[in-house]
């Protein structure tokens, strides 16, 4: 079990900066895969960023050059640098920890949500 809080959203002007953060508890941090997601107006949610286990990170086409994962796994927190932000990242952030294990049934994914955290790009 996984729990995650983010925090760090809120107002930034296009071309500022913003870090999220996402604090997680309860489990064997290091073993999970770590993804941001945004949710807009619309009822999907976007995967934006991605690292691995071992470090490994990709991130969605819109985002790349601009946006930065990273963890830590001795703080159990993973963040999120956005760099040069538009109006168009502007969405609920979500954090989201997922995890593969091979059980007698087969493989099952084990997956854990944060509450989200607001971020508005606005001039």
């Amino acid at each position: 079990q996984v729990q995650l809080v983010e925090s760090g959203g809120g107002l930034v002007q296009p071309g500022g900066s913003l870090r999220l953060s996402c604090a997680a508890s309860g489990s064997i941090f290091s073993m999970y895969v770590i993804s941001w997601y945004r949710q807009a107006a619309g009822p999907k949610r976007e995967l934006v960023a991605t690292i691995t286990t071992g470090g490994s990170t990709n991130y969605a086409d819109s985002v790349k050059g601009r946006f930065t994962i990273s963890r830590d796994n001795a703080k159990n927190t993973v963040y999120l640098q956005m760099n040069s932000p538009k109006p168009e990242d502007t969405a609920v952030y979500y954090c989201n920890a997922r995890r593969l294990v091979l059980e007698d049934t087969g493989t099952r994914e084990y997956e854990y949500w944060g509450q989200g955290t607001q971020v508005t790009v606005s001039s």
